[in-house]
C-alpha cells in the first residue's frame, strides 16, 4: 500500500505523526562497525545538505524515481547529514552509474548550488602494512620516507593506493642495519 503513495502524501502522514513530538524531527539511529559499500557519500557545503534534508523524503522519492528510470535495481532507503555533507544509504552497494545518476539528481534540485556539491563515492578503508627485513643503510644512504613512497608508486600493485600519511621507518635495534616501515 505504502508503494502506491507518493512522497507529499508519505511527508503529510509524516507530519501528523510527529505533531503530537512538537518540533522533534524523525531520526534513523544507524550503528554499523565499519564502512558499509551500501552507503553512498555526496561531499557538499553544510546549507545544501541542510536544505536537503529538510525534505529528505521527496528527495528519496526523486532519487528512486531517477534510479529506476536508468534501469537500475538499487534503492534508496534513506538520507542523512553529517558535518561535509549527506549519506544516502542504499538497499544494494552502488555502482558508477548509480552514483553519476545520484550526483545528476542532485545537482538539479532548485536552491542547491551545484557547484558546491562534489562527486558522490562510496566509504573507503584504511589498511596499514608493516614492512619489515629492509637493509636501514643502502647504497644511497639511509633510507627515508620519500624513498619509501617513490619504491611503492614504482609497483604495479600499488598503483591506485593512496597513503594516509607518510610512511615511517624505524631502525630496528641501534647496531643493527636492519628497518621496519
Amino acid at each position: 500500500m505504502f508503494l502506491s503513495l507518493s512522497a507529499d502524501e508519505v511527508g503529510k502522514m509524516l507530519k501528523v505523526k510527529n505533531k503530537g513530538e512538537g518540533n522533534k524531527k524523525p531520526r534513523i539511529n544507524m550503528t554499523t562497525r565499519g564502512p558499509s559499500r551500501r552507503e553512498v557519500i555526496i561531499p557538499m557545503t553544510k546549507p545544501n545538505a541542510e536544505l536537503i534534508d529538510n525534505s529528505a523524503y521527496i528527495h528519496i522519492s526523486n532519487v528512486n524515481k531517477y534510479l529506476k528510470n536508468s534501469k537500475s535495481d538499487i534503492i534508496t532507503d534513506f538520507i542523512w547529514t553529517t558535518n561535509n555533507g549527506i549519506i544516502i544509504t542504499t538497499n544494494k552497494p552502488a555502482n558508477d552509474i548509480n552514483l553519476s545518476t545520484i550526483e545528476k539528481y542532485l545537482k538539479n534540485i532548485k536552491n542547491v548550488n551545484p557547484d558546491s556539491i562534489e562527486s558522490p563515492h562510496l566509504p573507503k578503508s584504511k589498511s596499514y602494512m608493516k614492512i619489515i627485513g629492509l637493509l636501514h643503510k643502502i647504497e644511497q644512504g639511509v633510507i627515508t620516507s620519500d624513498y619509501i613512497e617513490g619504491v611503492l608508486k614504482d609497483i604495479h600493485l600499488f598503483k591506485d593506493i593512496v597513503l594516509a600519511s607518510k610512511p615511517h621507518v624505524i631502525k630496528t635495534l641501534p647496531k643493527s642495519n636492519m628497518a621496519v616501515v
